[in-house]
């Protein structure tokens, strides 16, 4: 068995000893560099760019302005692509803007020689503007006569759901029933990756555009920057090597068709840009800032009768992930905590403000504090035990989800929770710290967290796995799931391994995806990876050991029903006899005379179905209340 062992990660010695190479290692020296005009109002219309003065600069190659670029819509989120048109995102943005609708919006670029001369040709350039109102509240920008910010969208909904289960109105009707009320805000955070997006471009024979990039789906990259500059998407190669964290925000197509277009404008020569970090925070994207207001009607005994949400998401002034990451996060509302009843209203805003995208668990993070400080909430005003409410009303076994068609087989939940009670000595603590006084207290919460992986049903989730044998009996794999630090690599040389029957340290993975010989796959995104590629991995490793079951019958005239491949070697299964080794049988039957087969195997698989996670922590902290001072003495935290 591989899959459940302690195995040192494929990639620790070369990203330990400085070998791994990431984007801006591979960029060519002679590449020219680019920077990006910035608009400086939040709302308006550019009337005028003069580059007179910039023109000037030694060292300016060319400066690009909105008025140059490709004049397509398109969108930049790294959601897998549909052709039903009422799936696909909403196809809202252009290379560069003519329309600002935030501080910062993207209007011209410089390509250098250098960036000395790149930064003084930003600061030469003169823009004129016509300014319009703006608007910086997702529930101000819901009111009648809020500044429009999108013409195709007068309201400035990019998109509302709403979810109902029984009879809300019907149900609060209960006599003796109390409520509780209140409103949850999370703000927006940037995701602060070590390395922040880089890209290069350049152009090959047949006017083919090559783009190097720090990006977690490189498949949808290359659509997205087909449409983005009107290319056909076979014309398109994207390369990713090694990347220093994404965390969701390079699941967006931030500049790959920026410098795919460049590269056109100075004759294929390569052309890089590289994000500064003060950019990562104003143009990149962020995590939706979400405002939350909750009713929860219940009995006296904590049992919840009826619940009402509305919820109110920031999209910032583009689609990119838009409405999914809100429809996510309120789907998680009757599945954590279900209740017979219930009614909830979402709203995804445009505002003028920066873009909001993915970023870690797509949603979960904004719906777990509103419900957990909710829940802290209901506990408060009915005096009940925070452990014993949770309990009684977290999602139970047999719990089926209409929507996903997920049922939750096993009490994972309350075993996690089982689990952090004992580690944290939750009850003797909870006990101790009854009934302080002082300006200095000690406490002790809970939360707990729901998540189920991928993104099926509400886009399709595909992934694809190469296997090739080595004559030695070692194994390349190639998949389209990308490692963006997260160790996914070793993942999947484990399943590979398991899968074949071979040990995982004769698993190379090919871990820098390239689009012209990488198979298909949607990306890393979504808590995914291990998922879904664990159905296209087995099922290719079963192609290819029968593949190789069927040749070892051929070279050993054993049938077939009683070989094995285990540990890299043709065993019988009768005696548990060595009849060969695998780096044995691929030599000869590469290289036999009549049959030179070169062994290999790839399959597509598209999962329908998602895995659920949860989790519990629990925090022991100290409290200075006059400094508004949070110690935090020791932490728990069990997943499952």
């Amino acid at each position: 068995m591989e899959v459940g062992k302690s195995t040192k990660r494929v990639d620790a010695y070369d990203k330990a000893t400085g070998r791994a190479k990431y984007t801006d290692d591979l960029c060519p020296k002679n590449a020219y560099v680019s920077r990006i005009l910035h608009s400086t109002i939040a709302h308006g219309r550019v009337l005028k760019i003069d580059t007179a003065e910039a023109e000037k600069i030694d060292g300016v190659v060319k400066i690009l302005t909105c008025f140059d670029a490709p004049d397509y819509l398109w969108s930049p989120a790294g959601h897998p692509w549909t052709t039903d048109p009422s799936r696909q995102d909403i196809a809202d943005r252009k290379i560069l803007h003519e329309h600002v609708r935030y501080y910062g919006d993207e209007i011209g670029a410089v390509i250098a020689r250098d960036y000395v001369a790149a930064d003084r040709a930003i600061r030469a350039i003169k823009v004129e503007y016509e300014e319009y109102p703006f608007v910086l509240d997702p529930i101000e920008s819901k009111k009648e006569g809020a500044p429009v910010i999108h013409e195709e969208r007068p309201d400035n909904v990019l998109g509302h759901s709403r979810l109902t289960r029984g009879n809300y109105e019907e149900a609060i009707k209960e006599p003796g029933l109390v409520k509780v009320e209140g409103w949850y805000h999370t703000p927006t955070v940037q995701h602060a990756h070590i390395e922040n997006h880089v890209a290069y471009a350049y152009m090959e024979q047949g006017g083919r555009s090559t783009v190097v990039t720090s990006t977690q789906i490189p498949h949808l990259i290359r659509r997205i920057v087909g449409q983005a500059l009107g290319m056909p998407w076979g014309k398109i190669r994207i390369i990713k090597p090694y990347i220093g964290g994404g965390f969701g925000n390079k699941q967006d197509a931030l500049y790959e068709p920026l410098v795919a277009w460049m590269t056109t404008q100075v004759g294929g020569h390569p052309v890089k840009f590289d994000t500064t970090r003060e950019e990562t925070f104003f143009s990149n994207r962020v995590r939706h800032a979400i405002h939350a207001h909750i009713i929860t009607w219940l009995r006296p005994d904590g049992t919840m009768v009826a619940r009402k949400a509305e919820l109110y998401s920031d999209n910032g002034a583009y689609d990119s992930h838009g409405h999914g990451v809100l429809q996510k996060g309120m789907g998680a509302y009757p599945q954590l905590y279900p209740v017979d009843h219930f009614v909830a209203d979402g709203w995804t805003m445009y505002t003028n403000k920066p873009a909001a995208g993915a970023m870690r668990a797509y949603g979960i993070p904004q719906a777990m504090f509103q419900l957990e400080s909710h829940t802290d909430d209901i506990v408060t005003q009915l005096n009940l035990d925070p452990y014993e409410f949770r309990w009684k009303n977290c999602m139970p076994v047999g719990y089926y989800d209409d929507f996903s068609k997920n049922e939750l087989y096993h009490d994972s939940l309350r075993q996690t929770m089982d689990k952090a009670r004992e580690m944290m000595d939750y009850d003797r603590k909870r006990e101790l710290y009854k009934n302080q006084t002082g300006p200095v207290r000690r406490g002790i919460g809970l939360a707990l967290f729901w998540y189920n992986t991928a993104v099926w049903p509400i886009s399709i989730e595909t992934s694809t796995c190469r296997m090739i044998l080595n004559q030695d009996g070692s194994l390349n794999i190639m998949t389209g799931e990308t490692e963006i630090g997260q160790g996914f690599d070793t993942v999947f040389a484990q399943m590979a391994a398991e899968a074949v029957g071979i040990r995982t340290e004769n698993v190379h993975v090919f871990t820098n995806q390239d689009t012209d010989v990488s198979p298909y796959g949607s990306g890393a995104y979504g808590s995914r990876q291990t998922y879904v590629s664990s159905f296209s991995i087995a099922q290719t490793g079963q192609i290819l050991r029968e593949k190789i079951l069927d040749h070892a019958h051929s070279l050993t005239r054993m049938p077939v029903e009683i070989l094995d491949l285990a540990d890299g070697n043709i065993v019988r299964k009768t005696d548990g006899r060595i009849l060969m080794s695998l780096g044995d049988l691929v030599t000869d039957v590469l290289y036999d005379f009549k049959l030179s087969d070169a062994i290999s195997a790839e399959s597509t698989y598209s999962v329908q179905s998602n895995a659920y996670s949860f989790g519990v922590s629990i925090a022991e902290v100290e409290v200075d209340i006059p400094l508004c001072k949070v110690k935090l003495l020791d932490i728990v935290n069990v997943h499952d």
